[in-house]
């Protein structure tokens, strides 16, 4: 047990060093700050992210969180750059360079060249007196004061320090630029986040597949419409495909027990529930699933803001968002 103790309060306290080291970053959220993300929020090109060993991978998954952010970015790595990917960079880019230590030999070495293209630079160091901080256009201090290593070796608390400021800058960068769950579904069409993001438009049901009556449609009609459209429920409409209201097959049994054989001979209009509950076609799966959820229901209707009936959304068509 008591070996099991040490290893629970071993990673505790990596947690606690390393939970404190980012929380230790707010401070130094300022001026510097929205220089670098105004650097960012007018690149011409793309942002290039760079670094070696474990600052190079943490290069790599800021260079993704803002590429999957609405900045177009890449990785280069820094010794690969000195021997030929140094191609890469264009005017226009701008370069996104971290190192613990900010005097990286394979980073320095490409200060020159950077330079000589007029790439700004913004460095992501825990050194702000080194030469890669005081080359670049705008130095983000990402020290710490300890790593969570027991030896003080492995990069561990820097490295999430500086990954912290990295998202910090990408979303930061995204949401000034008014990046929006749309748009974050057009980048990730393929993936389980992108599908949840699928607007209702996209979605719902229409045209003739949609099932609609009018006020006056007499009860055969009615169960006519709903049987062979296969949702359940059919909308009614007044002209140019104004909603007036909404029958379902819990409205024909209840109008049953209510009317008796007299219900066949009611039009539409006299059983509809009237204002049904519908959804606009900009909103997102989620929230269509929602609504479904709280009214126990199994079709939305679709409609825009002068209540003009676009289509039907099935509980079944929310499958292939992977919502259910």
């Amino acid at each position: 047990m008591e070996e099991s103790g040490s290893i629970q309060a071993a990673g505790r306290r990596v947690l606690a060093v390393e939970a404190a080291a980012v929380a230790g970053l707010q401070a130094r959220i300022g001026a510097d700050f929205e220089r670098a993300a105004r650097i960012l929020l007018g690149c011409g090109g793309r942002v290039v992210v760079t670094g070696m060993g474990k600052s190079g991978i943490v290069a790599r998954k800021i260079a993704a969180t803002l590429s999957s952010t609405g900045t177009p970015a890449l990785f280069l790595h820094p010794a690969e750059a000195l021997h030929g990917d140094l191609g890469m960079l264009v005017r226009g880019d701008v370069v996104v360079a971290l190192s613990q230590s900010g005097e990286t030999r394979e980073l320095l070495e490409l200060l020159g060249p950077i330079k000589r293209l007029g790439i700004a630079t913004i460095a992501l160091t825990g050194a702000s007196g080194s030469l890669l901080a005081r080359s670049a256009e705008v130095h983000l201090d990402v020290g710490v004061s300890a790593e969570a290593c027991p030896l003080g070796l492995a990069p561990t608390a820097s490295t999430t320090a500086a990954l912290a400021m990295g998202d910090a800058l990408a979303l930061a960068v995204a949401e000034e630029r008014g990046f929006s769950p749309r748009d974050f579904a057009d980048l990730h069409p393929g993936g389980t986040l992108g599908k949840r993001l699928t607007p209702v438009a996209e979605l719902m049901h229409r045209g003739e597949a949609l099932p609609r009556v009018g006020p006056e449609t007499a009860f055969a009609e009615v169960v006519y419409e709903m049987s062979r459209k296969g949702f359940g429920v059919t909308a009614v409409v007044g002209e140019r495909d104004t909603l007036l209201g909404l029958i379902s097959d819990g409205d024909l049994r209840r109008l049953f027990q209510a009317h008796g054989a007299r219900a066949v001979e009611l039009a539409a209009g006299a059983y509809m529930t009237r204002e049904p509950v519908t959804i606009a076609p900009e909103e997102l799966a989620p929230a269509a699933l929602l609504v479904m959820e709280r009214r126990k229901i199994t079709s939305l209707l679709v409609a825009d803001g002068e209540r003009r009936l676009l289509g039907l959304l099935h509980l079944h068509d929310l499958w292939t968002t992977e919502l259910i």
